[in-house]
């Protein structure tokens, strides 16, 4: 049996609810929610795993606690976008633990990225000696973040 969207039935919707919100949640206290016993709950659980709904399990962890707290996001435009100088620029992305998010766009640059550092002046570190040394950036342009308004991981499912 292949789990694809049109056969998620409204217990698997509320797994996945249920899971991306508390990982951490048990087999046991995950089974009552949704009001199945532990057995098949945990079958399901496994299934949803084994098609690729549930990617992994992962801490969030406080950014503010661990000298992280500056957000910004970075228009980046290269000089050059065939496809062997988008593949470089992806694998340096990679590369640089101050980006949280990259992602090639369509519009007026290529990406947009999003970094965590400690301060202003970690940035501007980041920003001269890492994004700045990567050959083939043409232009950027930064927006700081004055306040995280909304920041979240969970995906709308269906109810």
């Amino acid at each position: 049996m292949t789990i694809d969207k049109k056969t998620l039935d409204r217990t698997d919707i509320k797994i996945l609810d249920i899971l991306q919100r508390n990982g951490k949640i048990s087999n046991v206290d995950l089974a009552a929610q949704v009001h199945l016993s532990p057995s098949p709950c945990l079958e399901r659980v496994r299934s949803l795993e084994k098609y690729g709904y549930i990617k992994e399990y992962v801490a969030h962890l406080n950014p503010e606690l661990l000298d992280a707290e500056l957000v910004a996001y970075i228009e980046v435009s290269l000089k050059r976008t065939a496809t062997k100088n988008l593949d470089d620029f992806n694998k340096r992305m990679l590369k640089l633990d101050e980006v949280v998010e990259c992602a090639m766009v369509a519009g007026g640059f290529d990406y947009l990225i999003k970094i965590r550092t400690e301060s202003m002046q970690s940035y501007r570190s980041f920003l001269g000696e890492k994004l700045a040394a990567i050959e083939g950036i043409a232009q950027t342009h930064t927006y700081a973040v004055m306040e995280e308004v909304k920041s979240t991981h969970l995906i709308p499912v269906e109810k």
